[in-house]
């Protein structure tokens, strides 16, 4: 049997309640003490899956996983922290879909857009609040690997973004430490990060117009754009060259019986 991401989360939340649940019957006594990470996360990687305990139910599903020779999609954000339009777009629609196609799609973060980088300092269209909060999600999108993403729409979807950020490390990234992140936006690594950004957006062909600006498989289109701002879920499925995942196709999976 094969199993999506959408139903191993399902299966995780299944086992989540199981461990915290005393009427869980002959299956696991308890939850390991030392996890620290929300079942979402269980199998970002072994060591998580083996501090939560839930290595077996990680490496089936790794292990049974279709091997598809079709690349993934390529996504690619360029936006702004503070810019409405952008936050919509991360949470109602970029964040949502790879939560369901995160098998058949990769996401790129550039944080930076309409900004103006000039000899000593970096000019941003939403004030310098924008500009420290893009340094902090550059940071974080460079040290905190599979659980970056989760921590930025976290941040984005929150009234004040800079002020969520602790709260959403400590939820979604809990072995990072905010003095790491903190550092890297006081040193030069933050500013060689925002440097590289800006080159990305510079790069853009055609030049970047407005944000957000989303190119797929490093191709920007108007019709694209159109399509991603309405449905990029649609988009991404109708990309995918390889075959089609059951969240695209909508078909029911015929699951393994067995009779006695």
């Amino acid at each position: 049997m094969v199993w999506s991401d959408m139903e191993f989360q399902v299966l995780l939340m299944i086992l989540f309640l199981c461990l915290t649940s005393e009427r869980c019957e002959g299956k696991v006594n308890h939850k390991p003490s030392t996890c620290g990470y929300p079942p979402s996360q269980w199998c970002r990687s072994l060591e998580i899956a083996v501090e939560c305990g839930v290595q077996k139910q990680c490496l089936e599903l790794n292990a049974t996983r279709p091997n598809s020779a079709a690349p993934p999609v390529e996504v690619t954000l360029y936006y702004e922290s503070l810019c409405p339009g952008c936050r919509a777009f991360i949470t109602q629609q970029l964040y949502p879909t790879w939560t369901l196609l995160k098998d058949i799609m990769r996401v790129n973060l550039v944080p930076y857009g309409n900004a103006q980088e000039m000899q000593n300092a970096v000019i941003c269209q939403h004030g310098e609040p924008e500009c420290h909060a893009n340094l902090v999600e550059a940071c974080i999108l460079h040290m905190a690997s599979h659980e970056a993403f989760h921590v930025i729409n976290c941040m984005e979807s929150a009234s004040f973004v800079l002020t969520a950020t602790q709260p959403c490390l400590q939820l979604f990234a809990p072995s990072m430490r905010w003095e790491s992140i903190s550092a890297c936006v006081k040193g030069p690594l933050g500013h060689s990060l925002i440097h590289e950004n800006a080159a990305k957006t510079r790069a853009l062909n055609p030049a970047h117009t407005h944000v957000p600006w989303v190119t797929f498989n490093g191709v920007y289109t108007n019709e694209w754009e159109d399509q991603a701002m309405s449905s990029l879920f649609h988009l991404v499925c109708s990309l995918y060259k390889g075959g089609k995942p059951p969240a695209c196709t909508g078909a029911l999976r015929k699951l393994d019986r067995s009779f006695c």
